[in-house]
């Protein structure tokens, strides 16, 4: 529909635009506004963009003052998904849909629009609005790197020994959960430490039985996490730091707000893991530390939570290395393991720099507040096994 076109493109003031819509009658409105919004998931999907990451962007930028929008394009992944046979798409893309509870819950696409307004308790209007409020945020995404096949590519399967890898995932989730909750560091370090006890083993043993088997099945793939305002730059650091450690590599777009974690399955379900749980440990643990606020203050906050947080993800990242050298040093006294981990590391930058052929090295943040930096430094202490 052209006023829809017009609208979304910006050829016409939103307002007036908008108003062009209300007068016109729904049954030609509704079914183009749904097409239009099938039509720009299906365009971002064949463009890089899996589910996960397109409801993050949607709430990112269609801000938490218009829930509708997210579960709009949640309903707009429903929509593509059924047009696929679910053993066609691949599992990581299912995972990401069934998480969201992607669902056609609606009877008619003709009907969306207004079956969405009463399922909201919503105007029409109202929710017309939304839509395409929705199609502007959607409209000005670009198309980014493909990670995962989208739906009609040739999926990926988990091979059959992820079973295993989500009970110890289990284990080490209940461990951070437990490391996240306590109030009493020495415990969160224990917590932590067995936790990364754990990751490491099971790393370790993973690289040795694909080393055995010439690595046929096992590959590395990539994982794009997102980082969230605010200090997006310092919470970056922070899991580039939990990356290295755990012999992944990382690529940090700041205009998207998400870092592409390049490794293999194992080793990046635990960066995502302890990246997660470590984050709310340090935020815990500014919290109790940083300086009173207030107007006079709020200069002062920001530099001690800027300097806390780079001074935490440098402390991290030294520790888990330190972690990370004693566990392959014990395994690697009774097996073959370095030339497997040196040939691992290798398939990770190839592939790294498939995706990214050209990449800009970041620049350092910048520490200003002293008491922020020694603060940042012993919380990590506190949180990573020595």
């Amino acid at each position: 529909m052209k006023q829809i076109d017009d609208l979304v493109r910006g050829a016409v003031a939103y307002d007036d635009g908008l108003d062009l819509l209300a007068v016109a009658p729904a049954a030609d409105v509704d079914p183009a506004l749904f097409a239009a919004v099938a039509d720009a998931v299906a365009r971002l999907v064949r463009g890089g963009w899996q589910p996960a990451e397109l409801h993050r962007v949607v709430v990112r930028r269609g801000g938490t003052d218009r829930p509708l929008l997210a579960h709009a394009v949640v309903d707009g992944i429903a929509g593509l998904l059924r047009r696929y046979e679910r053993k066609s798409v691949d599992d990581r893309w299912l995972a990401q849909a069934d998480e969201l509870a992607a669902k056609v819950w609606w009877s008619a696409d003709a009907r969306y629009v207004g079956e969405l307004a009463a399922r909201r308790r919503l105007d029409r209007i109202s929710v017309v609005d939304d839509l395409v409020g929705l199609l502007v945020v959607l409209a000005e995404l670009p198309a980014i790197e493909v990670l995962v096949p989208p739906p009609g590519s040739a999926p990926r399967r988990r091979p059959s020994a992820s079973r295993v890898d989500e009970r110890l995932l289990d284990r080490v989730r209940a461990l951070l959960a437990k490391a996240e909750s306590t109030g009493y560091p020495a415990e969160a370090e224990t917590y932590t430490a067995k936790a990364q006890e754990l990751i490491a083993r099971h790393a370790i043993d993973e690289a040795l039985l694909a080393g055995r088997e010439g690595g046929a099945e096992v590959v590395p793939f990539a994982r794009r996490i997102g980082v969230d305002h605010p200090y997006e730059g310092e919470k970056a650091s922070l899991l580039s730091a939990v990356a290295q450690a755990n012999r992944c590599h990382t690529v940090w777009s700041p205009d998207l707000g998400f870092t592409t974690v390049f490794g293999f399955d194992a080793d990046i379900d635990a960066v995502d893991l302890l990246y997660t749980s470590l984050l709310v440990q340090a935020g815990r643990a500014m919290a109790k530390a940083e300086p009173p606020g207030g107007k006079a203050g709020r200069a002062r906050l920001k530099t001690f939570r800027q300097s806390f947080l780079v001074a935490y993800a440098v402390r991290i990242g030294e520790r888990l290395a330190h972690a990370t050298e004693l566990a392959i040093e014990e395994a690697a006294a009774a097996s073959d393991l370095l030339p497997v981990l040196r040939s691992r590391d290798e398939q990770v930058r190839e592939t790294m720099a498939r995706v990214f052929p050209r990449t800009v090295r970041g620049r350092g943040s910048r520490v200003d507040s002293r008491e922020g930096w020694e603060s940042g430094r012993e919380a990590a202490d506190r949180a990573v096994l020595n």
